[in-house]
């Protein structure tokens, strides 16, 4: 890992994660310091009492000691809002494709 001088690292900076912890694959990286996480899920719907697949595309910060690429497997922590559709904060790389 790089050496890191990013405030909002939740590892090197003094940003505080809390709430929701997601995992999900890296989309895309075009933004400078964010990246597009695809989280899939499943919910129960109540009617046919079977559960169905869901996903969405979650944006978060991308601290530069992580060097995250398109295609990895990411896990992904709630924190303050760090802009308008920023929520979220790259944690740990668990995989590369």
């Amino acid at each position: 890992m790089a050496d890191c001088s990013d405030v909002n690292c939740p590892v090197h900076g003094k940003l505080s994660t809390r709430g929701a912890i997601l995992e999900g694959t890296v989309v895309s990286d075009k933004m400078e310091g964010t990246v597009t996480v695809y989280n899939e899920y499943t919910v129960k719907s109540p009617k046919f009492e079977r559960y169905k697949r869901r996903h969405s595309k979650i944006m978060a910060h991308n601290p530069p000691c992580m060097e995250v690429k398109i295609g990895d497997k990411v896990k992904i922590a709630e924190c303050r809002p760090l802009s308008r559709k920023v929520h979220f904060v790259v944690v740990e790389k668990t995989a590369a494709s």
